[in-house]
């Protein structure tokens, strides 16, 4: 009799915390997203089972807000820095969001689906690229408002919005 190996889902998110920030928290309809209801919204819609968090760098102002998304199950990744160029730099994640991409692209076939958490631009090859694959889970952009155009051309399956009613509901801080 031989064993059958069952197939586990491997999905990993890719989440550009400044953008989903500003993404939901400025605009027309500003909303706060309750990171817990987001992880768990994550891991029941997409059957994601690792999430990063990527950050600029470390500030011990905000420690609570590291503890908070640990706690909610997110994986935090800082910004590398020259420790001389901390003051005042722009904690700009988006090369770091690729290359750690990238690296589990073709270090770990075993992952699934990639989706990344974000309405930037910057990323657009990165998607494409894992589309073509046929490794892209879907971009879910922060806000409708705030969202590149550049992802239109991949089809309105690769994305979708989390301010949509529906999502937001789901995922939205209440007090």
């Amino acid at each position: 009799m031989t064993k059958q190996t069952e197939h586990t889902v491997r999905n990993q998110a890719f989440i550009d915390g400044q953008n989903l920030f500003l993404g939901t928290s400025t605009g027309p309809d500003p909303w706060r997203v309750d990171l817990y209801k987001f992880r768990e919204y994550l891991r029941r819609k997409y059957n994601i089972d690792r999430a990063y968090y990527f950050l600029g760098c470390v500030d011990t102002n905000h420690q609570d807000l590291y503890d908070l998304i640990q706690d909610a199950g997110f994986i935090i990744v800082f910004r590398e820095h020259n420790g001389s160029a901390l003051s005042n730099k722009k904690g700009n994640v988006d090369t770091d969001i690729v290359f750690t991409m990238m690296r589990n692209f073709h270090e770990n076939p075993e992952i699934d689906k990639f989706f990344l958490v974000s309405g930037d631009g910057d990323y657009y090859k990165t998607v494409r690229y894992l589309h073509s694959q046929d490794k892209l889970g879907k971009v879910l952009f922060p806000a409708q408002h705030k969202a590149s155009s550049l992802y239109h051309q991949l089809g309105r399956s690769c994305f979708t919005y989390l301010d949509t009613a529906d999502i937001r509901k789901k995922i939205e801080y209440k007090k």
